[in-house]
């Protein structure tokens, strides 16, 4: 897994499918099913730390899921695969603006959608009318009326996989959107370029905090576990400075939330996924 991660680390998993559209994966869960093998859907493998002992079961990548199109009056239905800047760019081409904010979050929608992701006090699923679930077996469209979430929270029933989301926009001047995502990229380029593999923010923001200045204040700026290294450039994100491997990443953050938790008795919560064979 470590060629399907933006940590560049992780053992393997017993297969790897790619299925090319709804049909194709409902065929591929029946037959995961009929053999009783368990499964994981990734998008790009942003935001993903798989361990080195790898994955029992079946990997699934949804990045063939990856069309967008508008459906209605300043509404545009995004699959999970879409890359985030891709949808705020079909939007803007069509005189749409809003998401601006997820420009330069990388990574695809689906990725995105099960952690809101988000910048600048916005969430994504601020901006969502419906996700198209697959659920039970079944596709169906959801209002986020009937989910629960919130801070980089999506609460979704086991086995729910986000086929695609609907978001809504504003009308908005071509231009006004391009300034939008220049500012947005610019803003990412000069914080958080950290110039090696990462997966973005480690650790979720506590509550009116800032996760990078309590790493900060606990002295973490630049610590270094085997490749693994709390990045000198911002402090939120773990970088793999060559060779490290999965469990450089867990001794790392755990030596980060025992440190902040000493200096400033703060509960750190990783924003990262974690999974694997212990």
């Amino acid at each position: 897994m470590h060629l399907h991660t933006s940590l560049r680390v992780g053992g393997p998993a017993d297969l790897y499918a790619i299925p090319e559209d709804a049909e194709d994966l409902q065929k591929l869960l029946s037959g995961l099913g009929e053999r009783q093998m368990p499964w994981l859907t990734v998008g790009k493998g942003y935001n993903l730390l798989v361990r080195d002992k790898g994955i029992s079961g079946a990997i699934i990548s949804l990045e063939r899921f990856n069309r967008i199109a508008s459906v209605g009056a300043a509404l545009i239905k995004a699959e999970a695969g879409a890359e985030n800047l891709a949808v705020v760019r079909y939007a803007q081409k069509i005189g749409l603006g809003g998401l601006g904010f997820i420009s330069g979050i990388p990574g695809t929608i689906g990725g995105a959608i099960k952690m809101n992701a988000g910048a600048y006090g916005e969430g994504i699923l601020e901006h969502t009318e419906q996700l198209t679930l697959l659920r039970g077996g079944e596709i169906r469209d959801y209002h986020m009326q009937e989910l629960d979430y919130g801070y980089r929270h999506l609460k979704l029933a086991d086995g729910d996989i986000v086929l695609a989301a609907t978001f809504k926009f504003d009308e908005r001047d071509h231009q006004l959107t391009e300034e939008e995502i220049r500012k947005d990229l610019e803003l990412r380029r000069t914080k958080h370029n950290v110039g090696f593999p990462s997966a973005g923010s480690f650790f979720k923001n506590p509550k009116g905090q800032a996760a990078w200045r309590l790493i900060d204040a606990a002295g973490m700026r630049g610590v270094t576990v085997g490749g693994a290294q709390v990045s000198t450039v911002h402090s939120n994100f773990l970088i793999n400075i060559g060779n490290a491997v999965a469990q450089d990443f867990l001794d790392l953050a755990a030596l980060v939330k025992n440190a902040v938790i000493t200096t400033s008795g703060v509960t750190l919560e990783e924003e990262v996924r974690i999974v694997g064979n212990v």
